[in-house]
């Protein structure tokens, strides 16, 4: 049995083809549980194009670097 949560709706789907199926059609966040794992994640974004998403909102990524990360390591050592 397969949850997919996503903006307060909850779901249950016997199989995880048919649960990721449900996911691609939402629009948000969505997190799918069952059977020992979890897939988390926004469906359907498969490309960028000018720093824009498909469904037009803004890509942001930002690498956070710590002291346990190795590049930071590099430059303090």
């Amino acid at each position: 049995m397969y949850k997919v949560f996503c903006e307060g709706i909850e779901k249950e789907f016997v199989n995880l083809a048919l649960a990721l199926d449900y996911a691609r059609t939402l629009s948000g966040f969505v997190r799918i549980k069952g059977e020992g794992n979890e897939i988390v994640g926004k469906f359907g974004v498969d490309q960028i194009v000018d720093s824009k998403l498909p469904d037009g909102s803004d890509y942001t990524w930002k690498m956070r670097r710590d002291e346990n990360h190795r590049s930071w390591r590099k430059t303090k050592m």
